[in-house]
């Protein structure tokens, strides 16, 4: 799971970032005009006052909170797809990382973006779905938390300590394998022995 892609598996499916499509930026760009819109009514009311600006206000926030329910039920809907598509795929096991999403949350840089991927409701999720129903029949691996499986060489298990965030491809100074970071990480989880039943 990531933020360039929503998900990278090792059998090659790739789910893109719902978040970089041009309808849910036109909804984002909407957003903060209509934000803006309120914080000048509210302005507006400090000065001068009267039921007719406070019945505008409330108009303009049940706009915004519309565009808030679109957005959300556009990321909520994408995961369910998501879910659904692995689950289409008939594995014996599926493996995810277990990611501190409360110290990702700290970098401020990318916080937002975290936040609008929902890692944590896809995991609630598709706990559910390899868990409770029972007719899919999957095991639901968790990966060890301190598990570096972005740095590990899927070739030979070198450990690259020096691996940048900015480093897409993963190319190992010791056997001279090269891949996508992604797709090393995921061959790195399906084969891990390092992990935890959901």
């Amino acid at each position: 799971m990531g933020l360039k892609d929503f998900a990278v598996c090792s059998n090659g499916l790739i789910f893109k970032n719902r978040n970089k499509t041009k309808e849910v930026h036109r909804l984002e760009k909407k957003l903060k005009r209509e934000q803006k819109k309120l914080s000048r009514k509210f302005k507006f009311l400090k000065k001068k006052g009267g039921t007719a600006t406070r019945s505008n206000i409330n108009k303009q926030k049940i706009k915004i909170q519309k565009i808030y329910a679109r957005l959300t039920n556009i990321r909520t809907d994408y995961i369910n797809k998501v879910i659904s598509d692995l689950i289409k795929q008939k594995p014996s096991f599926i493996t995810i990382e277990d990611l501190n999403i409360k110290g990702m949350m700290r970098n401020k840089h990318l916080s937002k973006a975290i936040a609008n991927q929902k890692f944590y409701e896809f995991r609630n999720k598709l706990t559910y779905k390899c868990n409770k129903c029972k007719r899919y029949n999957i095991e639901l691996r968790i990966a060890d938390r301190f598990y570096p499986s972005s740095k590990v060489c899927h070739s030979c298990g070198n450990l690259k300590t020096d691996l940048k965030l900015s480093d897409r491809v993963y190319q190992c100074e010791c056997c001279g394998y090269k891949e996508d970071r992604d797709f090393n990480a995921s061959y790195n989880l399906r084969d891990t022995a390092k992990f935890k039943l959901a």
